[in-house]
């Protein structure tokens, strides 16, 4: 090696070394205190009650539904409801024919009104012999015949003022009436149309919407759930262990009404 290549050698250590004595320099002026606390965000927490809502599918269900019915046979006279509207309970919805019931009434009431004179003679037949008897004027075989024959106008009386109940009732029946408050349907049939006793196919069917229910569906594992909730106190019931339900209906507004679960 030449002197001329040994020049630029020796140059590059001496540039090499001043550079490492630099940076050391630069690390001891670069030294800073050790740094303080961090500065952290504090939160205090409390306890205070969450609401927490579950949200179901239901369907609106009537609370009483009550199918209209004749308990006798006739031919329909008058339809006296409008479909779909409301009616009150005991309120004349159709008016059978009552000619015949009228007529089996007024039979059963001459019935009895004969019975009631058979008996009324025969009593006093009866109360004549006790005090013959007495006297031997008539034999106690006659006084028991006479008795017996009495007894019998009794219960043939009672039997006509049986008959004349029912009469009095099927004539009742002609007048069908509501057995429930409530919104009615579709009549099922019209003046004229002939209908039967216990007959399968309903006149009307009456609905009671106020109150109303709602079913929701809930699986058995929730279900047990919320009755443990319940029975604990974790949720918030009135003193029949009912729990307050809002209804939002199909177009997102809420019903005006609360229900209870």
């Amino acid at each position: 090696m030449n002197g001329n290549a040994r020049i630029p050698l020796l140059l590059l250590f001496a540039l090499i070394a001043g550079l490492t004595i630099g940076g050391c320099k630069g690390q001891k002026q670069a030294a800073r205190p050790a740094p303080g606390p961090t500065e952290v965000n504090v939160v205090t927490l409390s306890a205070q009650p969450v609401a927490l809502t579950t949200e179901l599918p239901g369907r609106t269900a009537a609370h009483r539904i009550a199918e209209v019915r004749p308990q006798v046979t006739g031919i329909v006279q008058k339809r006296l409801f409008n479909e779909g509207s409301e009616v009150s309970a005991g309120e004349l919805l159709y008016q059978i024919d009552p000619a015949t019931y009228q007529a089996s009434l007024d039979s059963a009431e001459a019935t009895l009104a004969k019975a009631e004179v058979v008996e009324h003679s025969a009593r006093l037949k009866a109360e004549r012999y006790r005090t013959l008897v007495k006297t031997s004027a008539v034999s106690e075989q006659e006084q028991i015949e006479v008795e017996a024959a009495w007894k019998q106008a009794v219960a043939e009386v009672a039997a006509a003022r049986a008959a004349l109940a029912h009469a009095r009732i099927n004539l009742d029946y002609t007048r069908v009436t509501a057995p429930i408050s409530g919104r009615i349907g579709k009549s099922m049939v019209s003046e004229g149309a002939l209908v039967t006793a216990q007959q399968s196919m309903a006149l009307a069917i009456i609905q009671q919407l106020d109150p109303i229910y709602v079913d929701v569906s809930q699986s058995s594992t929730d279900l047990l759930r919320l009755k443990s909730e319940l029975a604990a106190g974790q949720i918030t019931t009135d003193s029949a262990l009912r729990s307050d339900v809002t209804v939002i209906l199909d177009d997102g507004s809420v019903y005006e009404h609360n229900g209870y679960l």
